[in-house]
């Protein structure tokens, strides 16, 4: 184990080395860099509007992007953030000194409500000008509104808690009718709920808030200087337009759930933080005078909304005696107070100041401070001057929090996007899970940190935790990159050692038991894991001597089969006598090598089997390779088992309707040893073409004749040919067997005589049966008593013959007749032929002057000419320059040689002083020999009509224009 630490480390340093030797050049590596590349944008980012009011600003409110800010004594302006640009100015027409005491803005930004400080309230909708008195509720100084996120909408504001600064609760509804012609009071009714009370009475209804919890269950929040109650209940489905007069009534009788705190600011005021638009606030902040409550919301809760609370007290610098707190607002990780001249942001997590923002005096005193729950910003004003604060990535440092109150999984949530972070967290965390004994889920977050490995596993090694060493190299080999080959094979090297100790370990253990499976388990899965396929192929060799040493046959087996190494499984099987277990893996895998290898064992033992197996393997198999594994087992095998042999070639040759000349020869072999009725058949299904017979005929008549197999030898003779020893051998058989092969030779008539006069002479000589030989005669029309009678002996009486003798010199009588009427018959052809010879010689035909040859249209006794049957006529030189063209080779040459002797014969004799009587006989000689030849040009040239001939009929397919001759011929025709 030291040896494979101690090469792990080589690799990492080398990694290591190549890292640095990258960072002295400026080559970015993998490892984390904790450096600021630019200044980080603060989470709370300050914007002063560009905004210059004509008068003091009183109050102002916001919301759904809609600003509404109170000017002076009379003035409202109006500003859609989305047209900063169309600002709408808005005059209340108050001609008292009444002055703007609060403003409140509903959450779609449509209703806002003004109260005065003549306890008095007006309102105005976003979509109209005029400014309404609400006249129901004169003579009430309104301190806080709890609108209605349910049931609200742009005209009509649905029931809405109204608090007063008398400690009553009020329940009100204000609608606007749109294209009324008669102006209609807005407030549709006014009505008080409950009236909240302090020790000392009834004390202003500082905050209020309504939500909606699930199974219709609502919760209503209200403050005062010192205490936050809470009211409860269920409002049925489809009567929230009623109001919420019925929860109130549920508290007529006792008081409903508070906290209370001694100090006190003169006024409270709550806050809470919504993730999302439209969706239930997810936490709230209460600054009272002991601090700010802060906690989460529950809904699921049965009385009380608020959970997990606790008070974070005000930084030691704010004296609430002096320069208390005037506004809070809260949002995902910090709650911010607003002091006359400051802004604190205060983490939730753990009450520590994050962000401090001082503002100039001549801006004047911080007045409000107020948040758009829509797009969350915030905003804060004096009397001249307003300023905007942008929240940017507020949970950038959270995680370092939550790492330091061990909230781990918190931790790495709020840093999955920052890798450096995320390091730090997880290295944190596998420490503190070291240091409370929690080994393994150590080694999980150690795996996935950036820290060096071999301390790593020292630790685990020092901790004698074997099986947390394991599930940190497993977790490591997991995060390993494909290029990293050498830490992969030595981490699953050492993996397997440690499965395999484990696993000797636990299985001497009966009380293990479980956990021995379990581990086993374990092993298996991480042999077969795709991931680790390549590397342990790769190192397949060390991996089984680390088997092998632990002795592990069962997993040196199994991770055979992962590696598809078949040929170990298969040979394990066999050293153990496990033949059917071998046979049912090569069956499952189908791999031809390996059955060619283990053949001869398997057949030895399981024969039958084998032979299926074979068989179910079809033509994937060659039979040839498996004839070894055959001829080993037949031959120390019974008769019985040679059977399966055979069972496989009749498989081979008559399904998968094999040609090899290897199979069809063993085939013979085995049906000559053991089953002769079966040779036969065979011999004769394969028929009788040498061309289409698959086995050798040479080796099959030695191994028939080896084995006495004669009918087999028979056959054989005549499918070579060799009748002769087809027959002398049938002979010895039987005598029919011979009498169907001496008809064999059909086209040797003098052949078949000759076998038929040995099965004869076998007949008469060896079985002295003389009808019998007599029958031969009339088997054979070869055959005559002539031919057989030198067999006979001369003791034989001619009665035997008589019939036989007699037959013969009718057939001779016929024959002689016959041949009589044949001499007849062609001496009448004799002379018909010469009658129509001599009748030719006399015919002629008659040519008129005016006739022209039928080529050249020119006058026809101008020159030699022929005159055909049919009618047509043609010069010589015309019929000769017709057929030419058309005759075959040999002929144009024969014509060609005829016409050289012809003119030969036709040139006058050079010598002038011969006799007379020798030029005579020259003159004789030259004219006999030229007549021969003009007749053997005739026979050539004037054999048919070269119109009505066969010459015109095998012309039929010829172009009219010769292709070679075709371009020149359609020039001359432009």
């Amino acid at each position: 184990m030291a040896s494979i630490l101690d090469e792990y480390e080589d690799s990492l340093y080398r990694s290591a080395s190549v890292q640095q030797s990258r960072a002295s050049v400026g080559i970015p590596h993998s490892g984390y860099v904790n450096a600021r590349l630019e200044k980080e944008t603060p989470i709370f980012n300050k914007q002063r509007i560009d905004f210059a009011p004509p008068e003091k600003i009183n109050s102002l409110v916001v919301s759904s992007n809609q600003l509404c800010m109170s000017l002076g004594k009379d003035t409202l302006l109006r500003i859609d953030l989305g047209k900063p640009d169309e600002p709408n100015q808005v005059e209340l027409g108050r001609k008292d000194e009444a002055k703007v005491y609060k403003m409140f803005l509903d959450h779609t930004g449509s209703h806002l409500l003004i109260a005065l400080n003549t306890s008095e309230c007006l309102y105005l909708n976003r979509s109209v000008q005029k400014v309404r008195t609400l006249s129901r509720w004169k003579g009430h100084l309104i301190e806080s509104v709890g609108w209605n996120k349910f049931l609200g909408s742009e005209t009509n504001t649905g029931p809405i808690l109204v608090g007063t600064a008398q400690g009553q609760i009020y329940e009100a509804e204000i609608s606007v009718s749109e294209g009324s012609l008669f102006s209609t009071n807005p407030d549709q009714y006014f009505r008080q709920v409950y009236t909240l009370e302090e020790e000392s009475g009834p004390a202003p209804v500082c905050c209020l808030e309504i939500e909606r919890g699930i199974e219709g269950k609502f919760f209503i929040i209200a403050t005062t200087r010192k205490r936050l109650f809470q009211f409860v209940g269920k409002v049925p489905e489809g009567t929230e337009q009623q109001g919420f007069s019925s929860i109130f009534a549920m508290h007529a009788d006792h008081l409903p759930s508070f906290r209370e705190f001694p100090a006190n600011l003169g006024f409270s005021e709550i806050a809470f933080y919504t993730p999302k638009l439209r969706s239930n606030p997810r936490s709230f902040a209460w600054m009272m005078g002991n601090g700010v409550l802060y906690g989460t919301l529950d809904y699921s809760r049965p009385d009380s909304i608020l959970s997990d609370e606790r008070v974070w007290v005000y930084p030691s610098d704010i004296d609430i005696t002096v320069n208390k707190p005037i506004s809070i607002v809260l949002t995902q990780f910090h709650f911010l107070l607003l002091l006359p001249d400051r802004v604190k942001a205060v983490c939730t997590l753990n009450g520590q100041v994050v962000f401090q923002d001082l503002f100039l005096e001549k801006f004047g005193l911080l007045t409000r401070m107020i948040k758009d729950p829509t797009v969350q910003q915030i905003w804060i004003h004096t009397e001249k001057v307003v300023f905007r604060y942008h929240v940017q990535r507020e949970s950038r440092d959270v995680w370092k929090m939550y790492m330091n109150m061990n909230k781990f999984d918190l931790a790495k949530e709020y840093c999955k996007d920052r890798p450096e972070c995320l390091d730090i967290v997880l290295a944190k965390e596998a420490e503190h899970c070291f240091q409370n004994k929690r080994y393994l889920d150590s080694a999980k977050c150690y795996a996935l940190t950036q820290n060096y490995f071999e301390e790593i596993a020292l630790k685990f090694i020092e901790a004698k935790q074997e099986e947390a060493l394991m599930e940190f190299l497993i977790k490591k080999l997991s995060n390993l990159k494909p290029y990293e080959k050498t830490q992969t094979t030595l981490l699953t090297t050492w993996l397997t050692e440690l499965y395999l100790n484990w696993l000797g370990i636990l299985e001497g253990d009966p009380s293990q038991r479980n956990l021995y499976l379990d581990t086993r388990e374990k092993f298996r899965t991480f042999l077969s894991s795709p991931k680790n396929k390549d590397c342990l192929f790769n190192n397949r060799a060390s991996i089984y001597e680390l088997l092998a040493s632990h002795g592990d046959t069962e997993h040196m087996v199994y991770f055979a089969v992962i590696m598809q190494d078949y040929e170990r499984v298969v040979a394990h099987h066999c050293q153990h006598d496990e033949y059917d277990e071998a046979l049912n893996v090569l069956s499952r895998h189908r791999d031809e090598k390996l059955f060619y290898k283990f053949s001869p064992v398997l057949i030895q033992h399981i024969p039958k089997k084998v032979v299926d197996a074979w068989i179910s393997m079809g033509s994937r198999l060659d039979a040839r390779n498996l004839i070894p594994a055959l001829v080993n087992y037949s031959q120390s095998a019974s008769t019985q088992q040679i059977n399966e042999a055979i069972r496989y070639m009749e498989f081979c040759v008559y399904q998968l309707e094999e040609t090899q000349q290897a199979i069809h020869n063993y085939l013979l072999s085995l049906y000559a040893l053991c089953r002769p009725d079966s040779l036969l058949s065979y011999l004769e299904q394969a028929g009788t073409n040498p061309n289409r017979i698959h086995y050798d005929l040479k080796y099959a008549l030695r191994l028939c004749a080896e084995h006495g197999h004669h009918h087999a030898c028979v056959h054989i003779y005549k499918v070579m040919e060799l009748y002769e020893e087809a027959v002398d051998l049938a002979l010895q058989v039987d005598v029919d067997l011979a009498k169907s092969c001496a008809d064999l030779p059909e086209d040797d008539e003098e052949l078949r005589k000759k076998l038929w006069l040995k099965i004869a002479r076998h007949v008469v000589q060896e079985e002295k049966d003389v009808k019998k030989a007599m029958a031969c005669l009339s088997s054979c029309a070869l055959l005559k008593i002539e031919d057989v009678l030198p067999f006979f002996p001369d003791f034989v009486t001619i009665d035997h013959f008589k019939e036989a003798i007699c037959n013969s010199l009718e057939d001779y009588n016929k024959h002689i007749e016959e041949l009589k009427r044949e001499m007849e018959e062609a001496t009448q052809s004799a002379k018909r032929i010469r009658e129509d010879i001599q009748e030719m010689r006399n015919k002629y035909g008659s040519v008129e002057p005016q006739e022209k040859c039928a080529a050249c249209d020119f006058p026809l006794l101008n020159r030699p000419f022929y005159l055909f049957l049919c009618g047509h006529m043609f010069h010589y030189d015309c019929l000769l320059q017709a057929v030419f063209p058309n005759l075959p080779a040999y002929k144009q040459a024969k014509l060609e040689d005829l016409q050289k002797k012809l003119a030969a014969t036709s040139q006058p004799s050079k010598s002038h002083h011969r006799p007379k009587d020798a030029d005579t006989i020259s003159l004789g000689k030259g004219q006999q020999s030229r007549e021969q030849i003009k007749a053997d040009i005739d026979d050539i040239v004037a054999a048919e009509c070269v119109y009505c001939g066969e010459l015109m009929i095998r012309s039929i397919d010829k172009p009219f224009i010769d292709p070679q001759k075709y371009e020149e011929e359609m020039q001359s025709w432009l």
